[in-house]
This record gives structure tokens, sequence and C-alpha cells, in this order.
């Protein structure tokens, strides 16, 4: 098939582009400049030079594609004002949704996140728990599939949904403190590391995705994508020092006062647009359950995440000491 990825320079969305090109895809990529993209145009990909906020390269973008896989999206970043993160979110997706289907394209996979859902009470939660966003990036990842759900359904396209869980593997540095910190046998561990913690290794959550772009049922529908298993965050622990050959020595710390100083952290560097060196956000990651079934994506999809924590953490470390992070 033509298909159009964006975010194709990021982490994941570069993952799928390469991916679905493996299946025999015919890949274009959404690139912010042609300097981010020179390296997928050197590769072979049609790239197109555009984002989501501008309706003429949508167009371009859009122009013969069958499926569009929506990966970009404005993470977390210091100092920007919610409308930014609105922009992006939300009412870009909008925007490309109605560009896909005055293209003629079948379909558009959105890739939300389980963080609309929020801390986990009663896990594992599936599609239908409730959706309690924390902070304004998963606040506008909700607003942004409520809005697609309305594109798509005034502009007669089929949508399906992706919220993925954490993604790791090679070429991300969102772990690069939790495996590399271990992996270096010196981690900061606040509470006592007994919430659930559940990552999706990204070869696995891009066949998932290709999944949400092919099989005909999926039209519609929202899928949870995530790795076949679920550890506590000290299990998971335990697993990197395993596979990285170290004794994990583990600094404990009460959750609080670090949570109260990220805050302050916050709110000294906001005005000023600077990164703060600890926030709220990265205390959670210490006290909120993630954990999830992903049944019906098995059973709708044929979805079956191939690689385990031990082989992916090790192609993950690997990739670091190569790269000379760790």
């Amino acid at each position: 098939m033509n298909v159009l990825v964006t975010g194709a320079t990021g982490f994941t969305g570069g993952h799928l582009a390469r991916r679905l090109r493996h299946h025999g895809d015919a890949v274009t990529a959404l690139v912010r400049s042609a300097e981010k993209g020179a390296a997928l145009a050197a590769d072979g990909f049609r790239v197109v030079v555009g984002d989501l906020s501008s309706p003429a390269s949508l167009a371009a973008a859009c122009a013969g594609m069958d499926v569009v896989y929506n990966i970009a999206a404005l993470y977390r970043a210091a100092g920007l004002p919610d409308a930014t993160y609105r922009a992006a979110n939300a009412s870009g997706v909008t925007l490309l949704i109605d560009a896909a289907a005055a293209a003629g394209a079948r379909r558009v996979v959105h890739c939300s996140t389980v963080g609309v859902h929020g801390d986990i009470e009663h896990p594992p939660a599936n599609e239908d728990a409730p959706l309690r966003p924390g902070d304004i990036y998963q606040v506008t990842k909700l607003e942004g599939e409520h809005m697609a759900r309305e594109a798509a359904a005034t502009a007669k396209i089929e949508l399906v949904i992706a919220r993925p869980t954490g993604i790791y593997g090679p070429g991300d540095r969102r772990l690069l403190k939790l495996f590399g910190g271990v992996a270096r046998g010196r981690f900061v561990l606040l509470g006592d590391g007994e919430i659930f913690y559940h990552l999706t290794y990204v070869d696995d959550l891009c066949d998932g995705f290709r999944l949400c772009g092919t099989v005909p049922g999926a039209a519609g529908r929202t899928y949870i994508l995530a790795g076949g298993e679920v550890t506590t965050l000290r299990e998971l622990i335990a697993i990197t020092a395993s596979v990285a050959g170290v004794r994990p020595r583990l600094l404990r710390l009460p959750v609080w006062p670090v949570w109260l100083a990220g805050a302050a952290c916050e709110a000294l560097c906001a005005p000023f647009g600077i990164e703060p060196p600890l926030y709220r956000r990265r205390v959670d990651f210490f006290t909120k359950s993630r954990a999830f079934d992903i049944t019906r994506a098995k059973t709708e999809l044929g979805f079956a995440p191939a690689v385990g924590l031990h082989d992916g953490i090790g192609r993950t470390l690997e990739w670091y000491r190569a790269h000379g992070w760790i």
C-alpha cells in the first residue's frame, strides 16, 4: 500500500516507517524540515516537509495514500503554553483526517496513549477503563481522540485509535535513566517500587500499528497495544540488572519530599522557559501503576507481542553501549 507516517523523524515514527517498508509498503514521511528529513530521504523514503498545522502540506503528503499513520505528537517540554500542546495533539489531528479523506485515503491510524487512563486503580485496565488524564500532554491526547472520532465521522473515513504503553527499544532515550542507571550499577528508587509497569518493545508496537491499518474489522475501534509481560518496577529493575550482568545498587528515597521539590523546580523554571532539573511527572513514574489488558488487540487484530523483556532490554542496552550512552 501507499502509506503516510507523520512523526517519522522521531523514535516510534522512524521505526514504523522502516517496518512498513520492510513489509512492502511505499512509505511517505511527513517531516518538519528538510534537514530533519535528510536521513529518511537518503534512505529512499518520499519526504514531504510540513506539519499538522499546515493544510497545504497535509494535502501534499496525503495525496495518493491508502492509509495514514499519525504518530506525530508534542510530548512534554518546558515552558510551553497549553495551546501549543492542543495544536499538535488535538486540532492538528482534525486537519490531518480532513486531508486524508479529501485525498481518498481509506483509513487513519491515530496514535494516542494509555496515559489517557491516568493511574490504574484496579489493574489490569482495558480500553473501557475510566479516562482521567493527569497532565496537559495526556489531556490533549484525549482531546485528540475525541476530535479524531468527530472528524472521521464527518469525513466518512475509517479511523482506528491505538493506545501504546511505555515504548522502548534501540534509539529510545526516555527510559535511558532507568536502563542506563541500573546497567551502571546505580539507580535512585522513589518509594517501594511495587507499582506495576508495562512496557512495549518498539517492533511489537509497529506490528500492532500495521494491524490497525490493515485488519478490516478494526475500523472504528480503539486498541491498547502493549507487551506480553507486566512487572512491578522493582522486578523490572531486577531484570535489567540481570541482563546487564550487574548487581543493582538502589538508593531509596521517600516520594513526597522529592515531589514537592519537583513542584518548586517547575514553578521557578517555567516562567523562563528553562528545563527544570526535576519534574513532578518524573516522580509519577514511581507512584502510578500501569498494567493493561491487551485481550481486545489479540482477539480482534491478531496482535502477538514477540519480544520479551529480557530480549528487548538486552537489545536496548546493546544499542546504548554502541552509541556511548552507557
